[in-house]
């Protein structure tokens, strides 16, 4: 965000987005029960983007497009130890599969894929969450 917030709408907005990634990840598994893959695997993204994205705001740290925000997770984060490699690892992968599903031709994601990549999904939220909520003064309900 360019704007610079206070910090009560800096923590409603932080609330606002882990709440879109908890919704993502509903939406993944309902794209996945219907066969739609490619937006299973699109909403898995998302999921964990919007939960990188709460946890850059926490920390006051701005990026402005989806590669910014992988750039400013692993330079803040992995490369101190705070976020596993592993974590790191599938928030890359989730990135480019999003990307080739939703931009190249003739890219199929399918269940096996899904079932691989929803549990380290839900891993990596609940990894960032733990994060947020180490330097949070966000409320636990609010996560």
């Amino acid at each position: 965000m360019k704007e610079s917030l206070d910090q009560e709408s800096r923590d409603l907005l932080i609330a606002y987005r882990i709440e879109r990634a908890y919704g993502s990840l509903k939406e993944a598994k309902l794209m996945a029960q219907g066969g739609f893959y490619n937006a299973s695997i699109n909403r898995l993204y998302y999921a964990c983007y919007y939960m990188a994205v709460a946890l850059l705001l926490k920390n006051n740290i701005s990026a402005q497009t989806h590669s910014g925000v992988k750039t400013m997770l692993g330079m803040h984060f992995t490369s101190k130890g705070k976020l596993s490699i592993s974590a790191s690892k599938i928030f890359t992968t989730l990135f480019e599969k999003r990307h080739s599903s939703d931009y190249d031709d003739f890219v199929y994601c399918d269940q096996e894929m899904f079932d691989e990549l929803y549990p380290k999904a839900e891993a990596f939220i609940e990894e960032i969450k733990k994060l947020i909520k180490s330097s949070c003064n966000t409320t636990e309900k609010d996560i």
